[in-house]
């Protein structure tokens, strides 16, 4: 495991028991380099969406426990936010809550010549994705070929 992947395991270790105490879900831990800064970055959820209010609330006792902590050489900014509506599927229960909703795929490569797909969510494992485009027709996308999946939203 590499240093990105150590850091981002040890600072989920260090959030999920403050997010457990306010009733608060760990959609992700992030660590990356944008420009010269590293950022480590949590992103929290609840029923009915996250407040700025919550976001420092845990801020401010993840900030302390990382002091404490003190497992990260760079200098970087720490940062607590909402996922956002165009948030990635990433883990398995992002695909559960996202069963039979509408779905953006966007495809690394052309398949029957377009790269993006909008369809309802019916199936999934831990290597390929369906979704009912049209008519009742399914689509099955492998994951190693999805550059971006995420629930499709309207404005």
């Amino acid at each position: 495991m590499g240093k990105k992947e150590t850091y981002e395991a040890k600072a989920e270790e260090l959030l999920t028991p403050i997010l457990e105490h306010f009733g608060f879900e760990l959609v992700d831990v992030e660590y990356v380099k944008e420009g010269s800064s590293w950022y480590l970055r949590g992103y929290i959820d609840k029923e009915g969406g996250i407040t700025v209010d919550d976001c420092v609330d845990v801020s401010r006792i993840f900030s302390d426990k990382l002091d404490e902590a003190d497992f990260i050489e760079d200098s970087y900014i720490m940062e607590i936010s909402s996922p956002g509506l165009g948030r990635p599927l990433k883990k398995e229960k992002d695909y559960v809550r996202s069963m039979g909703k509408e779905l953006e795929i966007r495809t690394y490569r052309p398949v029957e010549r377009k790269k993006e797909f909008y369809g309802i969510l019916t199936a999934y494992d831990t290597d390929s994705v369906t979704i009912e485009i049209e008519d009742g027709k399914n689509m099955t996308f492998q994951k190693s070929d999805i550059a971006l999946i995420r629930l499709a939203f309207d404005f």
